[in-house]
């Protein structure tokens, strides 16, 4: 039986290839894993430091939250959502504890949708088109790739090939308070941005970056919603990345680590925002069902037991002890164990990122190049010391097989 890999590493036969190439051919298949480790094809093992893109936050096949999904698909996997269902309601007590209290959850399937319905809720809060309607963005920043999503995402190379994109969405420079004063005019009804600008390079924001911004939304009567879909639920040291900012927004949208792989997401409003959204406003058919809150449900129990924030600090920091004196690496920038290790100048003429992150996966570890300059890590919320100190000698080791040639020397191969 042909894999996905041959299918999809076979450029002269992609007229048969079932999958649309949205993604360039695999360079692995991988078939297994269990807390941080994976397993391919062949049976070679990986040090998994990027958790799906921060989604397997609780480790691979987890079996607490494996055994909620396997019990809960056998008793009831789908109703609509015009009846109420098991594990709903306290998936979005918790969340709304966890944010503060005072606040209201809607149920969808990806970081996108939420942002899709924080966009939407917004536009009815502010009165429509008739009244306030533009959302206000970061450029670097990424919110989802549906056709409103893409275009508050203040990235303009990947606009282009999908024009005309919805109206109703303005770019201003990152942690700029003066760009973002002078574009909350009158018709801007929300203001919408990442604690930590993921998929822009692991650029957090700075504490007095959000304070200003909370009260010039509050000034303007406009809202401050925060995209915490990579950064929430303990990811970066704190239940939500805000948190450490010093500032309660409007509106929080969060998916990834909610299901540790199954697909959900939530937006969770202020009470008093939420109440903007009528029956028939807005829906989503799987949003919520029952296998999805019950992993939701499992992941939040363990979560809270296990203290991930608390761990998350803890292994970021000893991440960016091992990491940061490396030859090679010139700084490691982040918050908990979402982090960017930005490789130093004199690597990046030879050594891109991409060639970094594909040596390391020959060795076994996970990563990805988030910039052209830098590897991200996302790794378990419950990895072990051990396994940081392992995820970090390996990296040293192919640092080290991909130095810079000194001078009179041949470059490694």
């Amino acid at each position: 039986m042909t894999t996905h890999r041959q299918a999809m590493a076979a450029p002269d036969d992609m007229v048969r290839c079932p999958i649309m190439p949205t993604y360039g051919p695999p360079s692995v298949e991988f078939v297994r894993g269990e807390g941080s480790w994976l397993w391919d094809l062949q049976g070679a093992q990986y040090l998994d430091l990027l958790s799906g893109l921060a989604v397997t936050s609780l480790g691979h096949a987890h079996p607490e939250v494996a055994a909620a999904v396997a019990a809960q698909a056998s008793t009831l996997l789908h109703v609509s959502n015009l009846f109420g269902t098991e594990h709903q309601a306290p998936v979005a007590t918790t969340l709304d504890r966890l944010l503060g209290g005072g606040g209201q959850v809607f149920f969808c399937n990806s970081g996108a949708e939420a942002n899709e319905a924080a966009v939407k809720l917004a536009r009815k809060w502010a009165g429509g088109p008739a009244g306030k309607y533009q959302v206000v963005s970061a450029l670097g920043s990424f919110h989802g790739r549906t056709l409103a999503t893409l275009h508050a995402t203040g990235q303009p190379a990947k606009h282009e090939p999908f024009q005309p994109l919805p109206a109703g969405f303005r770019h201003v420079a990152w942690n700029d308070v003066d760009a973002l004063d002078a574009a909350l005019d009158g018709s801007v009804a929300a203001v919408l941005l990442e604690a930590v600008q993921g998929e822009g390079g692991v650029n957090p924001a700075s504490a007095e970056y959000f304070q200003a911004v909370r009260a010039l939304c509050t000034e303007r009567d406009v809202l401050f919603m925060v995209d915490e879909v990579q950064t929430g639920l303990g990811r970066c040291g704190s239940w939500f990345a805000h948190q450490q900012l010093g500032v309660r927004p409007d509106v929080v949208t969060m998916a990834k680590a909610l299901g540790n792989g199954v697909p959900v997401g939530a937006c969770w409003a202020d009470a008093s925002v939420a109440a903007a959204f009528e029956p028939g406003d807005h829906a989503t058919t799987y949003g919520g069902q029952p296998l999805a809150t019950a992993a939701a449900r499992a992941v939040l129990t363990v979560m809270e037991r296990e203290d991930v924030p608390a761990r998350a600090a803890a292994a970021g920091a000893r991440f960016r002890a091992g990491l940061s004196p490396l030859p090679g690496v010139a700084g490691v920038r982040g918050m908990g164990l979402l982090l960017a290790v930005e490789l130093a100048p004199e690597w990046l003429a030879l050594r891109p990122a991409k060639v970094v992150a594909d040596g390391l996966l020959a060795q076994g570890v996970v990563v990805n190049a988030v910039t052209p300059t830098a590897l991200r890590l996302a790794p378990s919320l419950l990895i072990s010391d051990a396994e940081v100190d392992e995820a970090v000698a390996r990296i040293a080791a192919v640092l080290d097989q991909l130095a810079p040639a000194a001078p009179g020397e041949e470059p490694p191969a």
